[in-house]
């Protein structure tokens, strides 16, 4: 095993316990634990999320070991989300993989959890080549990145109060939908009409995103109409899904094309737990088509919060001879 590297990724910076290992540049398992608990209220509540990483995390570990077929002793280094995130739930990874790496004396590599969004286009081909645009859209950022290496990575553009993802997640709520909420709303509006209500685009600065606007925007559009009707969001909920995820994607849409253009750039990818979404993925896809530009989007199970990006940026910050102290803090915000 000595001419091959293994890297063993943790993530732990919200709901999710993740767990991955890569052999060189493959990810050969990659784990999750998915905390259903937080479903009963309605978000996720942080103290519990941190519990149920302390019980999820060794567990975990031990079971990619195995299904890798190595030892502890066999790995290179560990990589760990280091923020942004929830505060203690990132202090129960950075925690155990502090000692975790000391144990086994081999190097610490903490991660942005951004920029491992936007490196898990790298994870399977095809892959974009630098320099290219990426739009993150996750559930507490909207990011608009000029990509210009693994370790230099320029935000153009972010929003000024919500994120696309809490926008979701919000509308869900107030129309009663169960957590989590983005893709819920996703799937009622594949069955909407998406031009049967009208909703406002925020006037920011040119690559810059507002979705607080939208969000309240619903709320009126929902009170003014359950005080004629009780059934209002019953009867309309599929073309008032459709018509907001509409708006919402056609103000992400509209910002990337026009910053690609801006900066020259022909090579765009998405990144983040939003980039799951249907008519996100469908409408990229289309933009880029249109502009005679290539898209790169992540599988599936690299567009939500995984181990794997967290371990494949490590693995190439580990190779660049960047490692971090035993003294490694998180951080909440990027």
């Amino acid at each position: 095993l000595s001419d091959m590297a293994y890297v063993l990724g943790i993530e732990s910076s919200c709901d999710e316990t993740a767990v991955a290992i890569m052999k060189d540049e493959q990810v050969i398992v990659n784990l999750i634990s998915s905390q259903i608990d937080h479903a009963k209220y309605g978000g996720v509540i942080p103290e519990l999320a941190s519990r149920l990483h302390q019980q999820n995390i060794v567990y975990l570990v031990q079971q990619a070991l195995e299904e890798a077929g190595i030892a502890g002793r066999d790995l290179s280094a560990v990589a760990v989300t280091q923020g942004p995130g929830l505060l203690g739930a990132l202090l129960v990874g950075i925690c155990f993989s502090k000692s975790y790496a000391y144990a086994l004396d081999i190097p610490l590599v903490g991660v942005n959890h951004m920029e491992a969004h936007i490196l898990a286009n790298f994870i399977k081909a095809p892959r974009p080549s630098f320099p290219f645009l990426n739009l993150t859209v996750s559930g507490g950022h909207t990011q608009l990145v000029v990509v210009k290496s693994f370790f230099e990575m320029e935000i153009i553009g972010q929003t000024i109060d919500d994120a696309a993802g809490e926008a979701f997640d919000k509308a869900a709520k107030l129309l009663g939908l169960p957590y989590p909420g983005g893709p819920q709303v996703d799937k009622h509006a594949r069955e909407g009409d998406p031009t049967a209500f009208s909703f406002p685009k925020a006037e920011v600065g040119r690559f810059q995103f507002s979705f607080s606007g939208i969000k309240t925007a619903l709320l009126y559009l929902l009170r003014d109409g359950l005080k004629g009707d009780p059934d209002y969001i019953q009867k309309n909920l599929r073309d008032v899904a459709a018509s907001y995820q509409h708006r919402i994607v056609s103000i992400l849409i509209e910002k990337v094309e026009d910053a690609a253009k801006e900066y020259g750039l022909n090579q765009l990818a998405l990144a983040g737990g939003v980039s799951a979404n249907s008519q996100l993925r469908a409408d990229f896809m289309a933009m880029c088509e249109r502009n005679g530009w290539e898209a790169f989007i992540p599988s599936m199970a690299y567009c939500t919060d995984n181990a794997a990006m967290i371990a494949y940026a490590g693995y190439h910050k580990w190779k660049a001879g960047m490692s971090s102290e035993l003294n490694l803090s998180p951080y909440t915000r990027v």
